[in-house]
């Protein structure tokens, strides 16, 4: 099977891998991706939301199956794209992937099928966004309603703030026709977790539990970020909560959109609040998480390749999936000054020492090869990755290769796992 994967992050090396580890692939292709990628596959110089150029590479390359990593070009419908040109495509179609392209569309669906989330208003006025914080106080959370890279979610502590945020979004334009309108939710509290299963329109599979840190800074300070690091197996995630969250969200879900006329295939990944109440959803996102795909492909013993195409196919109450008993955690280095301003073109030396370790992969995000170097060319860089028999052994171990990189413009958070590792002790 001759494969594209679409993108350019440490998600998409993920996949990458663990799809070249498959016997099913005879040929592998990354649009655009990166200097890890270019190790184990063929990378075609092209931005992943161009459609019509990646429609058209794939027809040239006689690709069989296409996988598309980023939200942003299934928001626009490249699935819809290719599979009308004939080539069969893993993700949602544009119509399904408005569960993440759209808030409001989310959180409205959700008030349609009784699926548990946080009371909300949308607004396309901001003086009526306004009014509906002063009326529910504050702390409260204000989103913009489209894309804006997992940036666009502030968790507002007074009514001031939620106001600013309010501005910022809708007036200031700080995250383009991203904020034509704003979502303003309840702020919920309790324990953050990530839950992705595997849909191809009438079945969902779970796949294994995961938990990711988005806050910039140690102690979940600071602004949040696209995530900075990630851990599976979660802890928190018993058994019971599973079947619970797949009763209670991911089924009713797949039957909603399913009734309503826009059947969802791919994966669905729905970040979730756990608290006294049972989970409830914060957002759905319409593809693997990231840094959550290096941990789960990482624990993952089964054929990855076969699974994205049972989700396709409509073959996935036939498919079975087997995980590794070790932990997987992931550790992002990310260049100084993001999630704001960041310089691009910093070398970064050791990644050769750090691979040698036991247990180990670096997955590359935002990098370019130059003359035989790896040079930094975004805001997250490299996933750490490292398994271990526990959470604590390989939060040890990834760090051990993080310190082994030499890389003084990059940083990362110190506490990647401490919610799982204070569970262990």
């Amino acid at each position: 099977m001759r494969v594209m994967v679409v993108g350019s992050g440490g998600r998409e090396h993920a996949l990458c891998k663990a799809i070249a580890d498959s016997p099913q692939c005879e040929a592998l292709y990354c649009a655009p991706g990166n200097a890890g990628i270019a190790r184990i596959a063929d990378c075609i110089p092209i931005s992943a939301e161009d459609i019509d150029a990646i429609a058209a590479a794939a027809a040239n390359r006689r690709i069989d199956f296409v996988v598309v990593g980023p939200e942003a070009p299934l928001v626009a419908g490249l699935v819809d794209r290719l599979e009308e040109d004939g080539i069969a495509a893993f993700g949602p179609s544009a119509q399904a992937a408005m569960l993440e392209g759209s808030k409001g569309f989310m959180k409205e669906f959700c008030a349609r099928h009784d699926i548990p989330t946080a009371a909300f208003g949308r607004f396309a006025d901001a003086d009526a966004a306004k009014a509906f914080v002063a009326e529910r106080g504050a702390p409260i959370v204000v989103k913009a309603d489209g894309l804006a890279a997992g940036k666009g979610v502030i968790l507002a502590q007074t009514v001031a703030e939620a106001e600013d945020a309010i501005d910022a979004i809708m007036s200031d334009r700080k995250f383009g026709d991203a904020g034509n309108e704003v979502v303003v939710e309840e702020f919920l509290t309790g324990e953050e977790l990530s839950f992705f299963a595997l849909v191809d329109g009438e079945t969902a599979l779970p796949l294994a539990s995961a938990q990711d840190h988005k806050a910039v800074g140690d102690g979940d300070t600071g602004p949040n970020t696209g995530g900075m690091g990630a851990y599976s197996p979660a802890p928190v995630m018993t058994d019971a909560l599973a079947e619970e969250v797949m009763a209670r969200i991911v089924r009713p879900t797949v039957a909603g959109m399913a009734a309503e006329g826009y059947p969802y295939k791919g994966v669905l990944f729905a970040g979730l609040m756990i608290d006294a109440a049972g989970p409830r959803l914060l957002e759905f996102n319409v593809r693997f998480g990231d840094p959550e795909c290096q941990v789960l492909t990482a624990r993952l013993k089964s054929d990855l390749l076969d699974a994205l195409v049972a989700a396709r196919e409509g073959t996935l109450d036939r498919t079975a999936l087997v995980w590794q008993d070790d932990a997987a955690l992931c550790v992002v280095m990310a260049t100084r000054g993001y999630p704001g301003a960041y310089p691009k073109g910093s070398e970064i030396r050791g990644l050769e020492r750090a691979e040698a370790m036991a247990g180990v992969t670096v997955y590359h995000a935002g990098t370019r090869a130059e003359d035989g170097r790896v040079l930094a060319d975004g805001g997250r860089v490299l996933g750490v990755t490292a398994l271990g028999p526990s959470v604590g052994e390989a939060k040890r171990r990834a760090y051990a290769a993080v310190d082994a990189i030499d890389w003084p413009e990059g940083f990362c958070r110190r506490d990647i796992g401490w919610r799982a590792v204070e569970r262990e002790t």
